[in-house]
């Protein structure tokens, strides 16, 4: 019976990687995304009418989120760390107003991340912001303004935590 389980264990996860292969192809047919950038995991969505613009030797995480809504963007650059279960919204319901009341009032914008940025794990990114290179955003964080290059921000809404100090010592 061991046996068993162990082969269809096998076949289970190959069919599994195999959905999640052709999912990834159907977003590098709709969207703009280097041939560079890795699907790193499981259960990824992008999704939205919208463009979505990922650049070279980036990747994102397993049960991360890309929505680009309608005439809105998402770009990413190069060389970017996108942990797991990151959410990248451009429209969003604004918080403060009555949810009985319809259409609801929304937020909208383009998100633009720089190059060589890292997100940590279960970040949201709000519509509008732009992450500047070279930048960090901790792990469990809500971002709510921009964030500027070479910064390190964090928290619930992220801020500041330091610049990264000089970086002509790159190689120490």
């Amino acid at each position: 019976m061991k046996i068993l389980y162990s082969i269809l264990y096998y076949f289970l996860i190959r069919a599994s990687n195999l959905y999640h292969k052709i999912i990834y192809i159907k977003f590098r047919t709709k969207y703009d995304i280097d041939k560079s950038f890795r699907f790193n995991g499981k259960e990824i969505i992008f999704y939205g009418d919208g463009e979505i613009i990922i650049n070279k030797d980036s990747y994102i995480g397993s049960y991360s989120t890309i929505q680009a809504g309608k005439d809105q963007k998402v770009i990413i650059g190069n060389n970017c760390m996108i942990s797991h279960n990151v959410r990248i919204y451009t429209s969003t319901a604004i918080p403060d107003q009555d949810f009985n009341i319809k259409p609801l009032k929304g937020k909208t914008g383009n998100v633009i991340i720089g190059n060589a940025v890292w997100i940590g794990a279960n970040v949201f990114i709000n519509p509008g912001i732009t992450v500047g290179e070279n930048s960090i955003i901790g792990a469990n964080s809500v971002v709510t303004k921009n964030v500027p290059d070479n910064a390190i921000v964090g928290g619930i809404p992220a801020k500041l935590i330091r610049l990264k100090s000089s970086l002509s010592n790159r190689n120490d």
